[in-house]
Protein backbone atom coordinates (compact mmCIF):
# COMPACT_ATOMS: atom_id res chain seq x y z
CA UNK A 1 0.00 0.00 0.00
CA UNK A 2 1.03 3.34 -0.86
CA UNK A 3 0.47 6.92 0.55
CA UNK A 4 -1.08 9.38 -1.32
CA UNK A 5 1.06 11.63 -2.91
CA UNK A 6 -1.38 14.78 -2.99
CA UNK A 7 -1.33 14.53 0.39
CA UNK A 8 1.74 16.51 2.40
CA UNK A 9 4.02 13.63 4.28
CA UNK A 10 2.33 13.54 8.15
CA UNK A 11 5.70 13.32 9.60
CA UNK A 12 5.74 16.84 8.80
CA UNK A 13 2.48 18.03 9.53
CA UNK A 14 3.32 18.05 13.59
CA UNK A 15 2.45 21.67 15.00
CA UNK A 16 2.76 24.52 12.86
CA UNK A 17 -1.13 25.79 13.44
CA UNK A 18 -0.98 24.88 17.33
CA UNK A 19 2.17 26.87 17.51
CA UNK A 20 0.14 29.83 15.58
CA UNK A 21 -2.60 29.04 17.86
CA UNK A 22 -0.77 30.24 20.84
CA UNK A 23 0.90 27.65 21.98
CA UNK A 24 4.49 28.44 21.56
CA UNK A 25 5.32 27.88 24.86
CA UNK A 26 4.63 24.01 24.60
CA UNK A 27 6.23 22.66 21.37
CA UNK A 28 10.17 23.76 20.49
CA UNK A 29 10.05 25.94 17.39
CA UNK A 30 12.51 24.22 16.14
CA UNK A 31 10.13 21.31 15.23
CA UNK A 32 7.91 22.81 12.94
CA UNK A 33 6.48 21.78 9.53
CA UNK A 34 7.73 24.01 7.11
CA UNK A 35 5.50 22.97 4.43
CA UNK A 36 1.46 23.76 3.70
CA UNK A 37 -0.88 23.09 5.87
CA UNK A 38 -3.49 20.46 5.19
CA UNK A 39 -7.17 21.91 4.50
CA UNK A 40 -10.24 20.78 5.20
CA UNK A 41 -11.55 18.14 4.09
CA UNK A 42 -8.94 15.59 6.43
CA UNK A 43 -8.55 12.23 4.92
CA UNK A 44 -7.49 9.23 6.30
CA UNK A 45 -3.93 7.99 4.48
CA UNK A 46 -3.96 4.36 3.21
CA UNK A 47 -1.85 2.59 5.84
CA UNK A 48 2.04 1.91 4.69
CA UNK A 49 1.78 -2.03 5.26
CA UNK A 50 -0.90 -4.94 4.78
CA UNK A 51 -2.84 -5.30 7.24
CA UNK A 52 -1.05 -8.62 7.61
CA UNK A 53 2.27 -7.38 8.26
CA UNK A 54 2.78 -6.98 12.29
CA UNK A 55 1.88 -10.19 12.72
CA UNK A 56 2.58 -11.99 15.14
CA UNK A 57 2.70 -8.89 17.46
CA UNK A 58 -0.68 -7.51 16.14
CA UNK A 59 -3.07 -9.42 13.82
CA UNK A 60 -4.52 -8.65 10.62
CA UNK A 61 -7.95 -8.90 11.78
CA UNK A 62 -7.48 -5.84 14.07
CA UNK A 63 -5.54 -3.84 12.12
CA UNK A 64 -8.26 -4.11 9.05
CA UNK A 65 -11.12 -3.27 11.15
CA UNK A 66 -8.96 -0.62 12.99
CA UNK A 67 -8.46 0.92 10.07
CA UNK A 68 -11.08 0.28 7.91
CA UNK A 69 -13.54 1.02 10.61
CA UNK A 70 -12.97 2.98 13.66
CA UNK A 71 -10.15 5.11 12.20
CA UNK A 72 -12.32 5.53 9.20
CA UNK A 73 -14.65 7.09 11.39
CA UNK A 74 -12.77 9.46 13.34
CA UNK A 75 -11.87 11.17 9.97
CA UNK A 76 -15.23 10.81 8.72
CA UNK A 77 -16.97 12.29 11.67
CA UNK A 78 -13.89 15.33 12.13
CA UNK A 79 -15.24 15.86 8.29
CA UNK A 80 -18.69 16.35 9.52
CA UNK A 81 -17.31 18.44 12.78
CA UNK A 82 -15.32 20.65 11.15
CA UNK A 83 -17.69 21.51 7.85
CA UNK A 84 -20.03 22.96 10.69
CA UNK A 85 -17.51 24.46 13.06
CA UNK A 86 -15.45 26.10 10.87
CA UNK A 87 -17.17 28.40 8.60
CA UNK A 88 -15.70 27.83 5.15
CA UNK A 89 -12.35 28.09 6.79
CA UNK A 90 -9.77 26.17 5.88
CA UNK A 91 -7.90 25.54 9.05
CA UNK A 92 -5.35 23.01 9.70
CA UNK A 93 -5.72 20.37 12.43
CA UNK A 94 -2.86 21.47 14.43
CA UNK A 95 -4.46 24.83 15.08
CA UNK A 96 -7.64 23.26 15.48
CA UNK A 97 -6.18 20.75 18.35
CA UNK A 98 -4.24 23.79 20.01
CA UNK A 99 -7.34 25.64 20.57
CA UNK A 100 -9.76 22.51 21.06
CA UNK A 101 -11.62 23.77 24.26
CA UNK A 102 -12.91 26.24 21.79
CA UNK A 103 -14.63 23.48 19.79
CA UNK A 104 -17.26 20.47 20.01
CA UNK A 105 -17.16 17.12 22.16
CA UNK A 106 -17.46 16.07 18.51
CA UNK A 107 -14.52 17.90 17.21
CA UNK A 108 -12.02 16.81 20.06
CA UNK A 109 -13.00 13.13 19.99
CA UNK A 110 -12.99 13.20 16.17
CA UNK A 111 -9.88 15.52 15.35
CA UNK A 112 -7.67 13.60 18.64
CA UNK A 113 -8.68 9.81 16.95
CA UNK A 114 -7.45 11.13 13.35
CA UNK A 115 -4.70 12.60 14.51
CA UNK A 116 -3.55 10.23 16.85
CA UNK A 117 -4.35 7.34 14.50
CA UNK A 118 -2.42 9.13 11.50
CA UNK A 119 0.92 9.58 13.77
CA UNK A 120 0.05 5.61 15.02
CA UNK A 121 0.52 3.88 11.70
CA UNK A 122 3.22 5.23 11.11
CA UNK A 123 5.03 4.63 13.78
CA UNK A 124 4.94 1.49 13.62
CA UNK A 125 6.73 -0.69 10.50
CA UNK A 126 6.53 -4.83 9.92
CA UNK A 127 9.90 -5.36 11.63
CA UNK A 128 10.39 -2.66 13.73
CA UNK A 129 13.71 -0.83 13.42
CA UNK A 130 17.04 -0.92 16.26
CA UNK A 131 17.65 2.16 17.97
CA UNK A 132 21.08 3.30 16.59
CA UNK A 133 23.01 5.68 17.77
CA UNK A 134 22.01 8.92 17.09
CA UNK A 135 19.86 11.61 18.78
CA UNK A 136 17.43 10.21 19.71
CA UNK A 137 18.76 7.27 21.73
CA UNK A 138 21.15 9.87 23.45
CA UNK A 139 17.92 11.69 24.34
CA UNK A 140 16.48 8.54 25.90
CA UNK A 141 19.61 7.82 27.43
CA UNK A 142 19.80 11.47 28.79
CA UNK A 143 15.98 11.47 29.91
CA UNK A 144 15.82 8.36 31.67
CA UNK A 145 19.14 7.17 32.05
CA UNK A 146 18.62 3.89 30.16
CA UNK A 147 16.58 2.31 26.98
CA UNK A 148 15.21 -0.43 29.27
CA UNK A 149 13.95 2.43 31.87
CA UNK A 150 12.35 4.64 29.05
CA UNK A 151 10.66 1.25 28.23
CA UNK A 152 9.50 0.51 31.52
CA UNK A 153 8.16 4.07 32.25
CA UNK A 154 6.39 4.21 28.65
CA UNK A 155 4.56 0.88 29.67
CA UNK A 156 3.59 2.09 32.92
CA UNK A 157 2.08 4.84 31.50
CA UNK A 158 0.04 2.49 29.41
CA UNK A 159 -0.60 0.14 32.14
CA UNK A 160 -1.82 2.51 34.44
CA UNK A 161 -4.58 4.43 32.05
CA UNK A 162 -8.06 3.62 33.10
CA UNK A 163 -9.96 2.57 30.41
CA UNK A 164 -9.23 3.94 26.86
CA UNK A 165 -6.34 6.13 26.05
CA UNK A 166 -3.17 6.74 25.21
CA UNK A 167 0.26 6.65 26.06
CA UNK A 168 3.17 9.41 24.51
CA UNK A 169 6.57 9.73 24.55
CA UNK A 170 6.52 13.98 23.49
CA UNK A 171 8.56 17.13 23.79
CA UNK A 172 8.02 19.30 25.93
CA UNK A 173 8.42 23.16 25.51
CA UNK A 174 12.17 22.98 26.69
CA UNK A 175 13.05 20.14 24.14
CA UNK A 176 13.25 17.77 27.04
CA UNK A 177 11.73 13.98 26.45
CA UNK A 178 8.83 13.22 28.73
CA UNK A 179 6.06 10.49 28.97
CA UNK A 180 2.71 10.87 29.86
CA UNK A 181 -0.79 9.41 28.94
CA UNK A 182 -4.19 11.01 28.04
CA UNK A 183 -7.52 9.82 28.26
CA UNK A 184 -9.37 8.63 25.49
CA UNK A 185 -8.43 10.25 21.88
CA UNK A 186 -7.33 13.04 23.63
CA UNK A 187 -3.15 14.26 22.56
CA UNK A 188 -0.25 16.95 23.55
CA UNK A 189 -1.35 19.18 21.34
CA UNK A 190 -4.48 20.15 22.96
CA UNK A 191 -5.10 22.83 25.19
CA UNK A 192 -6.67 20.94 27.66
CA UNK A 193 -4.03 18.28 27.91
CA UNK A 194 -2.47 18.10 31.19
CA UNK A 195 0.77 16.84 29.20
CA UNK A 196 1.46 19.67 26.32
CA UNK A 197 4.08 19.08 23.91
CA UNK A 198 5.15 17.20 20.02
CA UNK A 199 4.09 13.86 20.45
CA UNK A 200 6.58 11.70 18.84
CA UNK A 201 5.33 8.27 19.66
CA UNK A 202 2.11 6.93 20.56
CA UNK A 203 0.70 3.70 22.24
CA UNK A 204 -3.12 3.06 21.53
CA UNK A 205 -4.23 1.16 24.56
CA UNK A 206 -8.24 1.36 23.46
CA UNK A 207 -9.58 -2.31 23.93
CA UNK A 208 -10.39 -2.07 19.89
CA UNK A 209 -6.68 -2.03 18.93
CA UNK A 210 -5.95 -5.24 20.51
CA UNK A 211 -8.71 -7.40 22.02
CA UNK A 212 -9.64 -9.80 19.50
CA UNK A 213 -5.80 -11.38 20.14
CA UNK A 214 -5.05 -10.34 23.69
CA UNK A 215 -8.55 -10.03 25.29
CA UNK A 216 -7.73 -8.28 28.41
CA UNK A 217 -3.97 -8.93 28.29
CA UNK A 218 -2.73 -5.62 27.81
CA UNK A 219 0.68 -5.92 29.75
CA UNK A 220 1.49 -8.56 26.87
CA UNK A 221 0.24 -5.78 24.00
CA UNK A 222 2.26 -3.17 25.61
CA UNK A 223 5.07 -5.36 25.76
CA UNK A 224 5.13 -6.64 22.32
CA UNK A 225 3.94 -3.58 20.79
CA UNK A 226 7.77 -1.99 21.46
CA UNK A 227 8.85 -4.54 18.41
CA UNK A 228 7.31 -2.93 15.78
CA UNK A 229 8.46 0.87 16.79
CA UNK A 230 9.96 2.49 13.69
CA UNK A 231 12.71 3.89 15.82
CA UNK A 232 13.61 6.03 12.33
CA UNK A 233 10.65 7.65 11.88
CA UNK A 234 10.23 8.87 16.00
CA UNK A 235 13.65 10.31 15.76
CA UNK A 236 12.77 12.14 12.06
CA UNK A 237 9.98 13.69 14.38
CA UNK A 238 11.80 14.76 17.21
CA UNK A 239 14.38 16.41 14.56
CA UNK A 240 11.84 18.33 12.69
CA UNK A 241 12.22 16.34 9.97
Amino acid sequence: MHTNSSRRKFISTTVKGTMAAGAMGMVPGALLANDSIQPTPFVQTPLPYAYNALEPYVDAMTMEIHHTKHAAAYTKNLNDAALAEFKGENLSLELVLGNISKYSAKLRNNGGGHYNHELFWRSMQATGTALHEGPLKQALMSNFNSFENFKTKMSDAAMTMFGSGWAWLYLDGDKKLQIGSTPNQDNPLMDVSPVKGLPLLGLDVWEHAYYLKYQNRRAEYVSNWFNLVNWKFVEGRMMGK
